[in-house]
């Protein structure tokens, strides 16, 4: 596992981030809904701008340059600061949104939830992973442990998000599509060939924060079992299902 500081990360593994991770209009559509009738947001680690409404008016916060610098032309450009001192007065816009970026908020992660509640008049709406759901998939379960023992640490529990956001939150199963164009590490639960692609491993954290030479030792297994069938005989089933659960969770709170 490699840790730095937060808005530094990314400066190192998200070069080329943009390619590869492309928004999913079904999940933008349920992120969207949750916005209610917000017509100002502030999107904090907005990354390459991901999910960012077009139809609102947008604050995008985003501590890395690299990250920033794949925002389109057409987006807001994005303010750096980090999640934990959000540079915004108290309810400053209607609404607040953090997408699949909390696990990379380390020691400010109490904060940053409490600075996405202090700034928000309405709805916090936070896309994120429970990982005691996806550590369940394949590549983790059967490949990967380190990664599984990595999110157990850094991915905040369904129970403790509502503790900090309050008793309405509610939590949705949001299922990742077969054929999503956002390569998130849960997207490989149906394309294990696409675990064979640097590109791809590049743009998920999970691969890009091991050592590696333990996704040399990944690489090399799955490619053994795909080759002589073993992985299908276990997992096969798979390739069948038009989307599947792999952990990732919308978590909404009312305001």
């Amino acid at each position: 596992m490699v840790r730095s500081p937060p808005g530094t990360r990314y400066e190192r593994i998200g070069r080329g981030y943009a390619a590869v991770r492309r928004e999913d209009p079904r999940i933008a559509a349920i992120l969207h809904e949750a916005l209610g009738n917000a017509r100002s947001v502030v999107n904090v680690g907005a990354g390459a701008g991901s999910y960012e409404p077009s139809d609102r008016y947008v604050i995008a916060i985003e501590p890395s340059d690299v990250m920033a610098s794949q925002r389109p032309a057409e987006l807001a450009p994005a303010i750096r600061a980090t999640a934990g001192a959000l540079p915004l007065r108290d309810d400053a816009v209607d609404a607040a949104m953090a997408i699949l970026t909390v696990h990379h908020w380390d020691a400010e992660l109490e904060r940053g939830v409490g600075e996405l509640r202090r700034v928000a008049r309405g709805p916090v709406v936070i896309l994120t992973f429970d990982a005691t759901v996806s550590n369940r998939m394949w590549l983790v379960a059967d490949y990967l442990p380190e990664v599984g023992e990595l999110d157990r640490g850094i991915f905040p529990r369904m129970q403790q998000l509502t503790a900090w956001l309050g008793a309405e939150t509610r939590i949705h199963t949001v299922p990742v599509p077969a054929d999503t164009p956002d390569w998130t590490f849960a997207a490989f639960w149906a394309h294990p060939e696409r675990v064979l692609d640097p590109a791809a491993r590049a743009a998920t954290s999970g691969f890009a924060r091991t050592d590696p030479a333990v996704v040399d030792r990944v690489v090399a297994q799955l490619r053994v079992d795909l080759e002589s069938g073993a992985w299908d005989a276990r997992h096969g089933d798979l390739r069948r299902l038009d989307a599947y659960d792999a952990g990732l969770r919308l978590v909404v709170s009312p305001g």
